[in-house]
C-alpha cells in the first residue's frame, strides 16, 4: 500500500480507508482503497496587508509594579505576638468542626496556616479569627454553603479553634542594598534601569508577535480550501497528546482528568474543534505560500538549524539528526521563512503611546 501510494505520487493524509480486495490471482492481488488528499488551497491576499504595532513604551508605574513582584519574591514571614489577627495575618491554627455536636471527616487540622482573607475556607471562618490574639481559644460558627458536599452542605457548624501563632510578611526595603542582593548591580537607579530594559524587551517581543498574529489571520481569512475531516481529528489528537503529557507531567493522566471533570472524551475532544481547524487552515495557508513563492530551504540552514537544536538540548549534533529528520526540519525553516515574507512585505505602523499628562511631582517620582 505505502509503494502504491508513492507511485501515485499523492500528498495522503490520515489512514486509508474501505479496503477492498476484488481479484486475487497467480499474478498477485489487487487491493483497492480510498484516501484523503491534501486539499488544493486558493490564496486570497498575502501580501500588502496592514498591522498596527502596539506601542512598547513602559511607564513609572510598570517598572515599580515588577520592583514590588521582586520585593515579594524575597519576603520573609516573621512572628508578631503584641496585638490580635489582623487582615492578611497568617494565622497558625489547630481547628476540630462539629455538626450537632459530631466531629465530621476532615474537619480537623493542626498548625495550620491560614491566610485572613484569602477566601480559602468557609464564608465567615476567616473573619471571626481575627481580633484573637495567640495562646487564645475559641469558637467558630459557620453554616456550610448549599453546593458543599452532600453530608454538610446548608448545615450548621462549630469550629474550635487553637491560636498559635501570628505571621506576618516582611518585605525588604527597595534601597541600594536591596539591589545587590536581588541582582549584579550596586545601586537601585541601575537596577531600575535594567527593570525598564526588560519590560521594553518583553513589550516588543509581545508587539512583534501580535503583528505575526494579525497577519497570519488576515491570510487565513482570505483563503478557499475544503479541509478533508481527518486532518482536523489529527491535529485533535495533537492536542489532546500534548494536553495528556503535561497531565503526566503533574502526576495525572487524561482519563483521571476527565473522570474528575465528568467529562466524555467524545465532548472533550470536540471543545478542540474550533482551535484545530484553524490550525490546520494556517498550515495549509503556510505552505501554499511557501509553494507560490518557491521558498526554500538551503543545507547549511538545515545544519544551523542541527546545531541550535544540539545547544539547546545539550546533545551531539550526529545524534540530533537521528532523532530529526532532515524533511522536518527543512519543512519548518520554510515555514518561518513564509511567515517573515508575510511580514517583510505587509505595511506595518507603529501605534503611537497616548499623550501623558504629566505634573512637577508625577516627573520627579519617574
Amino acid at each position: 500500500v505505502s509503494e502504491a501510494i508513492l507511485e501515485s505520487k499523492l500528498e495522503v493524509v490520515g489512514t486509508p480507508y474501505d479496503l477492498d480486495v476484488p481479484e486475487i490471482g497467480k499474478n498477485g492481488v489487487v487491493l483497492k482503497l480510498k484516501v484523503a488528499v491534501k486539499p488544493e488551497v486558493k490564496l486570497g491576499d498575502y501580501k500588502g496587508l496592514k498591522a498596527t504595532r502596539p506601542a512598547c513604551k513602559v511607564s513609572a508605574a510598570e517598572v515599580k509594579a515588577e520592583l514590588a513582584k521582586m520585593q515579594e519574591q524575597n519576603s520573609r514571614m516573621i512572628s508578631v505576638d503584641d496585638r490580635a489577627v489582623k487582615k492578611n495575618d497568617t494565622a497558625v491554627i489547630d481547628f476540630e468542626g462539629f455538626v450537632d455536636g459530631v466531629a465530621f471527616d476532615g474537619g480537623k487540622a493542626e498548625n495550620y496556616d491560614l491566610v485572613i482573607g484569602s477566601g480559602s475556607f468557609i464564608p465567615g471562618f476567616e473573619d471571626q479569627i481575627i481580633g484573637h490574639k495567640v495562646g487564645e481559644e475559641f469558637d467558630v460558627n459557620v453554616t456550610f454553603p448549599a453546593e458543599y458536599q452532600e453530608n454538610l452542605a446548608s448545615k450548621d457548624a462549630v469550629f474550635k479553634i487553637k491560636l498559635h501563632e501570628i505571621k506576618v510578611k516582611e518585605l525588604p526595603a527597595l534601597d541600594d542594598e536591596f539591589a545587590k542582593d536581588v541582582s549584579e548591580f550596586d545601586t537601585l537607579d541601575e537596577l531600575k534601569k535594567s527593570v525598564k530594559a526588560q519590560l521594553e524587551d518583553a513589550k516588543k517581543a509581545d508587539a512583534d508577535n501580535k503583528v505575526i498574529n494579525d497577519l497570519l489571520e488576515e491570510v487565513v481569512k482570505g483563503i478557499e480550501v475544503e479541509i478533508p475531516a481527518v486532518m482536523v481529528e489529527e491535529e485533535i489528537d495533537n492536542i489532546v497528546n500534548n494536553f495528556n503529557y503535561r497531565l503526566q507531567s503533574q502526576g495525572l493522566d487524561l482519563n483521571t482528568y476527565l473522570s474528575y471533570t465528568g467529562m466524555e472524551m467524545a465532548a472533550f475532544r470536540d471543545g478542540y474543534k474550533e482551535n484545530a481547524e484553524a490550525q490546520v487552515k494556517l498550515s495549509l495557508a503556510i505552505e501554499a505560500i511557501v509553494k507560490a513563492e518557491g521558498i526554500d530551504a538551503t543545507e547549511d540552514e538545515i545544519n544551523g538549524e542541527y546545531e541550535n537544536l544540539a545547544k539547546t538540548y545539550g546533545m551531539d549534533v550526529e545524534a540530533v539528526k537521528k532523532a530529526i529528520p532532515a524533511e522536518s526540519l527543512a519543512g519548518d525553516i520554510k515555514s518561518k521563512k513564509a511567515i517573515d515574507f508575510v511580514k517583510d512585505n505587509a505595511k506595518v505602523t507603529d501605534e503611537k503611546a497616548p499623550a501623558k499628562k504629566t505634573t512637577k511631582k508625577s516627573e520627579d517620582a519617574e
